[in-house]
């Protein structure tokens, strides 16, 4: 009986065996790379195996009929296939296709730094910003110590590879802002109107940014303000310059928050301890206030508000380059409004809206003239023209939408449009009384679509438009871009941008009537970068080409328009190294940047270097936090060769104008340095926390010279220097409810 049950069971073995399918295979990934660890198994079975180091997988299975092979691996997307398993063993490879996310996709960067919660590619932050020793706490100060920017002192604004501060336009919340920088003052450059602490994130194009923004030749800084505060908190500055105060409310459920805050600024007591070359009859005085309340409008959206008012005056007097024995007097009012509204909100589960709108008003009042030594008003002739009062007026509204929908993995299309208004007026009075009256009211519609295509996790791309239309102009444009980023390794990766900008001709030239163009320029960029959380190197090679520039002449004392038959090129190569890793607290970085270029615009004579560019410029930032003391110490060494100047004149025999005197500036040396004293850190319990500031600019008391300056008939020249050679600054910030001094040091420690 017993040999007859083991016949039995041997027979039912082998017809078992008989019955099984044996399937097996290879999982690759799209490199032809295999790929360890993935569970392979048919789909409501027990029947399964894992790929070994070599990327094979085996198992058996007595399934019969179509099955649905599954295989799957964290950064993998699914696989799925239909087998028909009938009675002999199946050998199937499997291609696995990577799961796109954010950790791990290539950035599209070309051209572009970029500071937010958002991106791993962190460069400056606000921290970073009002900590930068070179950088005096204001956002375009900080961004100079970065390659691309040039070391431009005796004018406001961000000069960009080799184009002017026009070229480079400003945005909060995506809506543009008109009058970012306190109007101009001759040879005195003027600090931004924004403090760095509304804002959580950062983008400083160079170059190639994106179609959702056009009207910039040669660069877009991109700012993003906060959302709603942790908690309620209240803040005082006492500087030496200034007073200020600010209360921030969050509401208990943190769904809403509303702020106000207002500062003072007087720097009579500045200018008593610290002379300048200027004999002040005005010291600057501003007043700031503003506002804002930010509201949760769902889960997924907010509503946010932030508006400012500002008032500034100065005026002075010193020596006349035109006549000796005379004094120049020059005096400005300012009054500035800016407001902008801001809508962020997810429609259904994969569209996103951005909506904002901006307004600004700003109002200018300039007296110039020259005066007696004992600054009597005097007109001299054949110079009358330096004796004039002019009214400015700017009225500037931005309103801009953008939808934005997900499509597979990280792949989206943006699509939207823009209008941008411009009301300019000015009053121009002579010394006898005549008024020249000037207004220009300009509609640029616009619209774009763009989108970002991710292939795999290593190769990506963002291909986008923009059209325009200028009323005032007449005209019309449209401005491809396109980025291209390669993932070369985990922390490195390859991109390279090209786009066409366009940009309306300076307002203040159009008092011609010359049939105008928009300016034009178009970017071709190649970079690579490698990003890890304590170490960033980026280098950068790039060449810009433009058409359609401004070109002026002299219609008495005025300059005006006479077409946008200018041109020129810039092209240089650029890198950047910042390390938090080598050295224990201590943060450093070191840019550098080679710019050749060269332009015919406004009343140039022929294709020349502009005045506000130099071929190298180098930065050396250095932060160490000490523990022991409670002392952030920060350094910057800025350094810039010589920049080309020039005199200008208009030759009557020839008909043309001539360059007169040509010659070149000394090299740029600046040291700077601050330190920030933070006593309340490591105190438990403490209601107050309290900021102590101290810094130094041009430490060794460099010579520095930015250029000439000419008499009306070119006979005499001066250097423009700095007001000062030294300047200090001392303040303390203390803040209530919120510590807020670990904020200034945790990217230090």
């Amino acid at each position: 009986m017993s040999k007859w049950i083991l016949v039995l069971a041997m027979a039912l073995v082998t017809g078992m065996l008989k019955a099984q399918v044996t399937i097996s295979g290879k999982v690759l990934d799209q490199k032809n790379k295999a790929v360890s660890g993935v569970s392979v198994g048919l789909r409501d079975s027990y029947d399964g195996a894992t790929s070994d180091s070599l990327g094979n997988f085996r198992f058996t299975t007595s399934e019969r009929g179509k099955k649905i092979l599954e295989a799957s691996s964290i950064g993998f997307r699914a696989f799925e296939l239909e087998l028909d398993i009938q009675g002999s063993n199946i050998q199937q490879d499997i291609i696995l296709r990577e799961e796109i996310s954010e950790l791990k996709a290539v950035v599209i960067s070309a051209g572009t730094f970029e500071a937010s919660d958002r991106k791993k590619a962190t460069v400056l932050n606000p921290i970073d910003i009002v900590t930068t020793a070179s950088g005096n706490g204001d956002v375009t100060g900080a961004l100079k110590s970065l390659p691309g920017a040039q070391q431009v002192g005796e004018s406001e604004g961000l000069f960009v590879r080799g184009g002017t501060a026009q070229e480079t336009r400003t945005y909060i919340d995506g809506t543009l802002v008109n009058n970012f920088f306190y109007s101009s003052v001759p040879n005195i450059a003027q600090r931004g109107r924004f403090s760095p602490f509304i804002f959580k994130g950062t983008i400083f194009s160079t170059g190639g940014y994106s179609a959702l923004y056009g009207q910039a030749l040669s660069s877009a800084l991109i700012l993003e303000s906060i959302d709603i505060p942790e908690q309620t908190s209240a803040n005082i500055g006492v500087t030496m310059l200034s007073l200020s105060a600010g209360y921030q409310h969050v509401a208990k459920n943190k769904q809403s928050s509303f702020g106000l805050n207002y500062g003072y600024t007087d720097l009579t007591l500045a200018f008593a301890i610290i002379k300048q070359r200027q004999e002040y009859q005005q010291v600057p005085v501003y007043h700031n206030a503003d506002a804002n309340f930010r509201i949760r409008t769902s889960k997924t959206g907010i509503l946010k508000y932030y508006g400012t008012f500002s008032t500034n005056e100065l005026s002075f007097f010193q020596p006349s380059i035109d006549t000796p024995g005379y004094k120049s007097g020059f005096g400005i009012s300012n009054l500035n409004t800016y407001h902008n509204l801001s809508w962020r909100e997810n429609l259904g589960k994969k569209w996103k809206m951005h909506a904002g709108i901006s307004y600004t008003y700003n109002k200018d009042k300039i007296r110039s003239g020259l005066y007696t030594m004992d600054k009597e008003p005097v007109v001299v002739d054949g110079l009358a023209f330096r004796n004039f009062y002019q009214e400015r007026l700017g009225n500037y509204a931005n309103a801009k939408l953008v939808l934005e929908r997900r499509l597979a993995g990280l792949t989206m299309i943006r699509v939207g449009g823009e209008y941008n208004y411009s009301d300019d007026r000015s009053d121009y009075t002579t010394w006898n009384g005549i008024v020249f009256p000037f207004q220009a009211k300009e509609h640029i519609k616009a619209a774009f679509a763009e989108t970002d295509i991710y292939v795999t996790n290593d190769l990506a791309a963002k291909i986008g438009g923009r059209y325009e239309h200028s009323s005032l102009l007449n005209r019309q444009s449209i401005a491809p871009r396109l980025s291209l980023a390669y993932k070369t390794g985990k922390n490195g990766q390859a991109s390279v941008a090209y786009g066409v900008f366009y940009q309306n001709p300076d307002i203040r030239y159009l008092t011609g009537s010359a049939d105008f163009n928009f300016a034009k320029a178009t970017h071709y960029i190649a970079q690579y970068q490698r990003v890890t959380s304590l170490q960033t190197f980026r280098a950068e090679v790039f060449y810009k080409k433009y058409d359609d520039l401004i070109k002026t002449k002299f219609n008495g004392a005025l300059e005006a328009a006479s077409g946008t038959d200018g041109y020129g090129d810039a092209k240089g190569f650029e890198f950047f190294w910042r390390d938090k890793q080598t050295i224990k607290n201590l943060d450093y970085w070191i840019s550098y940047s080679y710019l050749d270029t060269k332009r015919d615009f406004l009343n140039f004579p022929s294709v020349t270097q502009p005045n506000f560019a130099t071929r190298h410029t180098a930065s050396l930032v250095l932060k160490k936090f000490v523990t022991k003391l409670k002392m952030n110490i920060n350094g910057a060494y800025n350094f810039a060769t010589g920049r080309p100047y020039y005199y200008i004149m208009f030759n009557p025999q020839s008909g043309k104008n001539e360059f007169v005197d040509k010659g070149q500036t000394i090299d740029y040396h600046n040291l700077s340095f601050s330190l920030n004293y933070l006593p309340s850190i490591g105190k438990k319990d403490a209601k107050m926390f309290a900021v102590y500031v101290l810094s130094v600019s041009n430490v060794f008391n460099f010579y520095q010279e930015y250029g000439y300056e000419y008499s009306y008939n070119g006979y005499r020249k001066q250097a423009i220097v700095p007001p000062s050679r030294v300047f200090v600054f001392l303040g303390a910030f203390l803040s209530f409810g919120v510590d807020r001094t670990d904020d200034a040091i945790n990217n230090n420690l």
